[in-house]
């Protein structure tokens, strides 16, 4: 009897209770032991498809739901963007993105000048409302990519506002394969991208990073200067969790593939938001992870003063310095936002059954 007490006692406790015991919180649907890109997967006769393709649409580019059937060879579009190059503001590691992308070295952030968008409160307006940034041409973007991660150390490549320049993309990223690039892809957009052009990105990119504005048509022709953008952020983002699924990490707490959602909470506009991750929920997964950000303020058109209010000041009645709040454009989101808006929107998300988000862990672990 005593043998056997000893027996017992030396087994070991079973492993969920090891994890109980060590404090740690990892999922593992969610969980990779290691990963490879997906660009580095593909054959080099898909790799010569891509590239045909990508030189395709921009002879009649339809990469988004403009659909303004231009030769970027001979002229542009709305977003402003030929053939030949790319327009890049900034090229550096970044630390302002999610924990899971930028961790302790950064993302390597790629943003883009012009967007298909013309978003009357846009937070980066310097940069997409205009040109405003040095020309690249694909072989220069991938040698900035290897640049970022040799001496950067980054872990990742983000690009930021890519939409209008996708094929440039795609032939970037077939280049930097070439030149030995071995971190994640993330396509960091607004949603307004043509199925073609998520088509287009298949086996290139890893992590998708759609940011789901608004869901009212009205709000969309008012505030972004776009039509139906909501059904087609909803395409959009169905057809990239299709891709590359639910987000996974590694075991050090970066994200490698997957989809991640963000959405900007506004003024006033939390019902929208409501209705937003209640659709995710129903019809992309409850596993997926989710950012309710809460960091909106007034920028770009908003709370500047009416065109009324400029003549009246050109004519002495009205300063314009001392319009009032009824006289400036979109005076309804011309504050910041309140935090109980935000907390509306995340209760609605957890009601839903979505439950991975961007936020502290309760656990003092990863929330993977």
């Amino acid at each position: 009897m005593l043998r056997s007490l000893r027996y017992k006692s030396l087994k070991k406790p079973p492993y969920n209770a090891i994890l109980r015991s060590r404090g740690l919180h990892l999922a593992p649907p969610f969980l990779l032991d290691d990963y490879i890109p997906r660009y580095n997967l593909i054959s080099s006769t898909d790799a010569a498809k891509k590239r045909s393709e990508a030189y395709a649409h921009l002879r009649n580019c339809n990469l988004c739901p403009r659909l303004c059937g231009v030769n970027r060879y001979e002229k542009t579009g709305v977003c402003l963007i030929g053939a030949e190059t790319a327009s890049v503001n900034t090229i550096a590691p970044h630390f302002g993105e999610e924990p899971c992308f930028q961790g302790h070295n950064g993302s390597g952030s790629v943003f883009f000048s012009g967007c298909n968008l013309r978003c009357s409160f846009c937070q980066n307006h310097d940069i997409a409302h205009q040109k405003n940034g040095f020309d690249v041409t694909p072989e220069q973007l991938a040698d900035w990519y290897v640049k970022l991660q040799e001496v950067g150390g980054v872990h990742n490549i983000n690009l930021v506002t890519p939409e209008h320049v996708v094929p440039q993309v795609v032939l970037s990223i077939l280049h930097a394969r070439e030149l030995g690039l071995r971190v994640p892809i993330i396509y960091n957009t607004s949603s307004f991208d043509s199925l073609d052009s998520i088509k287009l990105l298949d086996g290139l990119v890893d992590i998708y990073l759609p940011d789901f504005k608004v869901w009212k048509d009205s709000t969309s022709r008012r505030l972004l200067k776009a039509d139906k953008y909501t059904d087609v952020a909803k395409e959009s983002i169905k057809a990239m969790h299709d891709q590359v699924g639910d987000l996974c990490f590694t075991a050090d707490g970066i994200a490698k593939k997957g989809v991640l959602v963000r959405h900007l909470v506004m003024p006033g506009k939390e019902d929208e938001g409501q209705e937003i991750v209640k659709w995710l929920a129903e019809n992309v997964s409850k596993d997926l992870f989710v950012h309710v950000m809460e960091q909106y303020h007034p920028r770009a058109n908003v709370g500047k003063p009416k065109k009324s209010v400029l003549r009246s000041d050109q004519s002495g009645d009205i300063p314009a310095h001392k319009a009032t709040n009824t006289e400036v454009r979109y005076a309804d989101i011309n504050r910041p936002v309140d935090l109980q808006e935000v907390s509306a929107v995340k209760k609605a998300a957890r009601d839903a059954g979505l439950w991975r988000f961007v936020e502290a862990a309760e656990h003092g672990g990863f929330n993977i």
